[in-house]
């Protein structure tokens, strides 16, 4: 260290200029933009070139009010057209929209895996592997979006060329397997689903879940080798789900019904999103936590899928987690209890009266007085408490 500037006063410097890896490459992206707290309809997101993914390729990036570690790419492929091939180290979570077409992934160029999909199809790449998407139809455009973890590696690593040309292949992560795309699911404790590749999401199988209330099912899904994880959860009509609180990471995906959800920071005002099918919204809209809950208010079933949640229960993400059991979260276990719920009886009646007054407008009778001491409708499903488990899925 040179030591001649000893006799500089610190105060009377320049401050050092913070740099955020991840706008910076944003901008230079040449794509759309997009922004806000959520999208009502992912299908009409106007797109653009994206060079990046080949010649002809449309895409748009999503970077959202509640976004900080994870962004979202739409993707579009003009009829017949394909992308160009890809590695990249971060972790992606891919949803079909719309189209027909197939993928190729692989390690070695000599032994391409090829599998296809359509509409409500949901699958991880394996981390850096090579990958090219087709386009099957010679009519109609494909288009998918993902969400991934790109934000968070840029500023962890600050390097862009350590994310795009690595050449570190995870080979036990993916080695080429003949079976890793369509391999038999395995089924865990707690409506854990462990896979790859779903070829569409609306035939998931689901299973009672009484606890979050809303007459709901639910499955959570290990994917990526465990290196991510989903969940899908459908209600009822004439149902709402309880209220928990968690950061805004959550992206919520409409894949059936019509309600919206409420989130709010603190003390600060609620904000609302009325969504549909095709719908995506966060769990919340800047940092900090948020007591966010999701309402059907239409005549059918609501379905959300929740994507790319990050490292899976598969593995701990630290040490105090790797004595946590696998079968139960917090977000499920009341507040009063070291949760993170709130319970029907213990959330503020106007949210009940919110609930009831849109569900008039529609002519749908409210269906929670079995859940809810001051609901005015009808009785419908039930609800029961959490409790904390121990690390081998026992009362704690």
């Amino acid at each position: 260290m040179n030591t001649t500037s000893n006799n500089l006063d610190p105060e009377k410097q320049p401050a050092l200029v913070r740099i955020d890896m991840y706008e910076e490459w944003r901008k230079r992206e040449g794509v759309p933009l997009v922004g806000g707290v959520y999208i009502k309809e992912m299908k009409a997101v106007e797109l653009g070139p994206w060079p990046r993914k080949g010649d002809g390729v449309k895409g748009a990036l999503c970077y959202l009010d509640g976004d900080d570690e994870a962004d979202e790419h739409i993707v579009e492929l003009s009829p017949g057209s394909y992308t160009a091939p890809l590695r990249h180290m971060y972790t992606e979570a891919l949803y079909v929209v719309s189209g027909h077409g197939s993928t190729s992934v692989w390690r070695d160029e000599h032994a391409k895996q090829t599998f296809e999909w359509g509409p409500g199809s949901y699958f991880v790449l394996p981390t850096n592997a090579w990958h090219q998407f087709f386009n099957a139809s010679l009519s109609q455009p494909a288009r998918w979006f993902s969400v991934t973890d790109l934000p968070q590696l840029l500023r962890q690593w600050a390097s862009e060329d350590f994310v795009f040309n690595n050449p570190y292949n995870f080979k036990d992560r993916y080695a080429g397997e003949p079976d890793y795309f369509n391999a038999e699911a395995k089924l865990y404790r707690g409506r854990v689903w462990e896979t790859n590749f779903i070829p569409d999401i609306k035939k998931l199988p689901l299973y009672e879940w009484k606890s979050r209330g809303g007459g709901g099912t639910n499955a959570f899904m290990v994917m990526g080798a465990g290196m991510m994880e989903s969940h899908v959860s459908r209600f009822e009509s004439g149902h709402y789900k309880k209220a928990h609180r968690h950061g805004p990471g959550a992206h919520l995906y409409i894949t059936q019904g019509e309600g919206y959800v409420l989130t709010q920071r603190g003390n600060e005002p609620r904000i609302r999103c009325d969504w549909q099918e095709g719908s995506l919204y966060l769990s919340g809209a800047g940092e900090g936590l948020w007591l966010h809950q999701h309402f059907n208010v239409g005549a059918t079933p609501a379905t959300y899928l929740v994507m790319n949640q990050g490292l899976s229960r598969k593995y701990a993400a630290n040490r105090w987690q790797a004595r946590e059991s696998t079968v139960l979260r917090t977000g499920e276990v009341s507040g009063k209890e070291g949760g993170r719920q709130v319970e029907y009886e213990d959330e503020d009646p106007e949210i009940h009266r919110i609930f009831e007054a849109e569900l008039k407008k529609r002519g749908i009778i409210c269906k929670m007085k079995n859940m809810v001491p001051w609901c005015t409708g009808e009785a419908g499903a039930e609800t029961v408490k959490a409790y904390f488990l121990d690390e081998h899925g026992a009362l704690a």
